[in-house]
């Protein structure tokens, strides 16, 4: 029984593993050789907040959830990409072809947006989890996470085998012993 849960617990952590690597190389793709830098898989896509702009609705290191929209209404919180960069705004004024957004602390309107550069609209924010996502983005996280699932998993799996080999010489020894018995 203790070795299905050695096997469970080994599938899983490679499957984490192998998932943030996979999800990191797909936006690594995405950013770097499309310019896309809120890839929106299946319409929705997540974004951490970096800066204070949306305070108080909005906190710097929060996780927000876009979902595409067909089309926007004021007061909608959405996300453009300007030049290199996501921004997180509140739509304040929609007008035939752009729309005005404006950071809720900040004083002066952005300037206007064509509508096709929206990504999407801010559907849900899981408070302070970004600090967790730029984490588990950086270098040196995906490093330890593929080391240690890597390592984890080696060692298991030679723990496994050490274990099936002592039964193997205990199997041998009884066979041994009952010939012995025999002659």
């Amino acid at each position: 029984m203790a070795k299905k849960w050695k096997n469970l617990l080994r599938t899983c952590l490679l499957v984490f593993a192998s998932t943030v690597l996979g999800v990191n190389l797909y936006l690594w793709n995405a950013k770097s050789l499309m310019g896309n830098h809120l890839p929106m898989p299946f319409g929705f896509g997540a974004a951490v907040v970096l800066s204070g702009s949306m305070e108080p609705t909005i906190q710097i290191d929060d996780l927000i959830i876009v979902a595409a929209q067909d089309a926007y209404q004021e007061n909608d919180i959405v996300v453009y990409q300007s030049d290199n960069m996501l921004v997180v705004h509140r739509i304040i004024e929609l007008q035939p072809d752009t729309v005005i957004t404006q950071g809720d602390a900040n004083n002066t309107p952005d300037a206007p947006v064509r509508k096709e550069m929206i990504k999407g609209r801010m559907i849900g924010r899981i408070p302070g989890a970004g600090r967790i996502a730029r984490l588990l983005k950086s270098p040196a996280a995906i490093f330890i996470m593929v080391a240690s699932a890597l390592a984890l998993s080696e060692w298991t799996l030679r723990r496994e085998k050490k274990k099936d080999e002592d039964e193997l010489e205990k199997i041998k020894a009884e066979i041994r012993r009952l010939k012995a018995e025999q002659e």
